[in-house]
């Protein structure tokens, strides 16, 4: 079924896109050449914002956030599925799917603004990345929690291991910013650090969309769409 190929989708469609729009970026010399992971010459966003490379880029993360929409909506789903499986006793459902699409929300108004130089423009678009990380990180860290719990009731020993991968991979983001934040008030120049920062981190969210996929392939995950009216 093509849905457990969705987290896999979701996952690598912004990483290829991100990195063929920085060959790009680089080759038309919109952007230094250089390796941003290590040596922060250059934003993200500076990679999709200018033609050609924006051709990629914008297109790439518009359908990113559909994606994003369809997988937070089926992982909300696949964890009331297992919710009904597991003794637990009946909890507030975790609103995972509502945050992360609201992150999938804000990188539509992120992509709408990139490029544009008017003040309030540029207000809307660091406004969209902004909340885009915020909310996919924090769905991301309560799905991982999630995950666990369900995983040791159930006793899903892969599936707990896939959770606390998950975890980790959401967590370190959250190091990262505080690193960040320290880094701003200490070096004279921390515009570098906060580049390499941006791509380690966006690397880390995009690889926990992809390990979703072991998760719900250890679980049996499938959708099925259903009619019950009666022909008369």
């Amino acid at each position: 079924m093509l849905l457990r190929f969705l987290p896999i989708l979701t996952g690598l469609l912004p990483i290829l896109a991100i990195h063929l729009s920085l060959a790009v970026a680089i080759l038309s010399g919109t952007v230094p050449s250089c390796i941003p992971y290590i040596e922060g010459c250059t934003s993200i966003s500076a990679t999709g914002r200018y033609p050609p490379a924006s051709f990629i880029f914008k297109p790439s993360m518009t359908v990113e956030a559909v994606l994003m929409t369809a997988y937070w909506l089926y992982n909300g789903a696949w964890l009331a599925a297992l919710s009904r499986m597991s003794n637990e006793p009946r909890t507030p459902a975790t609103p995972v799917g509502l945050i992360g699409c609201a992150g999938a929300l804000a990188l539509i108004l992120y992509v709408t603004f990139l490029g544009t130089q008017e003040p309030f423009y540029e207000f809307m678009r660091r406004f969209g990345i902004y909340f885009y990380f915020l909310f996919t990180i924090v769905a991301q860290l309560l799905l991982a929690r999630r995950t666990i719990g369900l995983s040791r009731t159930l006793n899903l020993p892969s599936t707990l291991a896939t959770g606390r991968l998950q975890f980790a991979l959401a967590v370190i983001p959250f190091g990262l910013s505080a690193l960040n934040l320290v880094l701003k008030n200490v070096l004279p120049e921390a515009d570098t650090a906060e580049k390499v920062i941006e791509w380690i981190v966006a690397l880390l969210m995009h690889c926990f969309f992809v390990a979703s996929y072991f998760a719900w392939r250890e679980t049996g995950y499938r959708a099925d769409l259903t009619v019950t009216a009666k022909h008369r």
